[in-house]
């Protein structure tokens, strides 16, 4: 039985990525460091979780010999760009820079009107999804999400599924139950490998990236309703139940009997 949707944000709810490339530029002007990345960059460097995680791994890209010292001086230059980031995106988002993605609102709400619940995993930090979600639904966004997982309460960034299963543990629900929402790579994994059926959505940021495993890729959500996605779930046992059946019962481990 479907009891949940799940959400990722950055790429699924809506196509946030050139924003926060430009936040990450602003960012990096702003500290006169002479960085720049493009798009062909930021996309590469999309394969990283996580904005901090992603600052670091570019500067040992570009300064292969790079090590902390005393004090932390590379940890606080990765926070300082990050926050300044941060404060960039909010702004942008809060001006209307975006909105969601087509049939996202349609399909939560109606997950909402047949008793279903909704939640987030992310790796993105609160105030990101705040801003964008404040600013698409409204002030009480929050009410519309029974749990949310994010880079506040699940650090190990995805593929890792830590998000994921913190998610499910709050909602106190099965994978079997739920459904994941994902644009990337990175997101297909950690969702399956919490034993999720995921469904992909990708952005021009993410379209070459690998989704073998998906229960459906698909342009948007504006086609996507209720009853289709409870027919994939029945189609998905149905296939591992025929697929299980098939392989064959392992042999009894033979020993000496005494």
């Amino acid at each position: 039985m479907l009891n949940a949707l799940i959400f990722d944000v950055d790429g699924t709810l809506a196509d946030t990525e050139s924003v926060h490339l430009a936040a990450f530029n602003h960012a990096f002007a702003q500290e006169g460091l002479g960085w720049h990345w493009d798009v062909p960059l930021y996309t590469q460097l999309l394969d990283v979780s996580g904005g901090k995680e992603r600052l670091l791994h570019y500067w040992r890209m570009v300064q292969p010999g790079l090590k902390e010292v005393d004090g932390g001086a590379v940890r606080d230059t990765v926070a300082r760009l990050h926050e300044i980031k941060t404060a960039c995106y909010e702004q942008a988002i809060s001006a209307g820079a975006v909105a969601l993605r087509p049939g996202v609102l349609t399909l939560m709400q109606a997950a909402l009107n047949q008793g279903l619940q909704l939640a987030i995993a992310t790796t993105t930090s609160p105030v990101n999804i705040a801003a964008l979600l404040r600013t698409a639904i409204g002030p009480d966004w929050r009410s519309h999400f029974l749990a949310i997982g994010d880079a506040s309460n699940a650090p190990l960034k995805k593929p890792h599924p830590q998000v994921y299963l913190k998610v499910l543990a709050d909602m106190r629900l099965d994978p079997a139950q739920c459904v994941a929402f994902e644009d990337s790579a990175n997101g297909l994994q950690s969702a399956t490998a919490a034993g999720l059926a995921t469904v992909i959505t990708p952005s021009s940021y993410t379209a070459q990236h690998d989704f073998g495993t998906a229960l459906r890729v698909l342009p948007d959500l504006s086609q996507l309703d209720l009853g289709q996605l409870r027919q994939w779930l029945v189609e998905r046992e149905a296939t591992r139940a025929t697929l299980g059946a098939r392989r064959p019962a392992a042999k009894p481990q033979g020993g000496t009997k005494r």
